[in-house]
């Protein structure tokens, strides 16, 4: 079994209207997200891959265009868009078309981020 993976980046607002009073997010800003999804399979006879980077692109590139240079908040679902909800807003969109989905990582800054790996994962 092999897991590939491929990188997104975009720019996004939002800010989180469940955090207390006062709190730095409660505020409008924006990050530079980078969204990682992976896919785990196994090699596919003649390709020896598990999908084509391309085919990954394809599947992803236009969930990255809703977001892109939106407010977050805005988007049905990201209603209270922290990185937990982003990744499972990818997740949900692409689970059904995207075998072998394993996990997604989205990254608001260098250091801070979320795992998620479905549910139940």
């Amino acid at each position: 079994m092999h897991e590939i993976f491929r990188e997104f980046r975009f720019e996004s607002a939002h800010f989180l209207p469940g955090v207390p009073e006062g709190h730095k997010c409660k505020r409008v800003h924006g990050h530079s997200y980078r969204v990682t999804v992976h896919v785990r399979g196994p090699l596919q006879p003649g390709t020896n891959w598990v999908m084509d980077f391309g085919d990954l692109k394809d599947a992803v590139s236009p969930l990255v265009a809703e977001v892109d240079h939106r407010l977050l908040n805005d988007i049905e679902g990201l209603e209270n868009p922290t990185a937990e909800a982003l990744a499972q807003w990818f997740w949900r969109r692409l689970a059904p078309t995207l075998p072998g989905l394993c996990q997604i990582v989205v990254k608001e800054t260098a250091h801070a981020g979320c795992i998620y790996r479905g549910p139940g994962g």
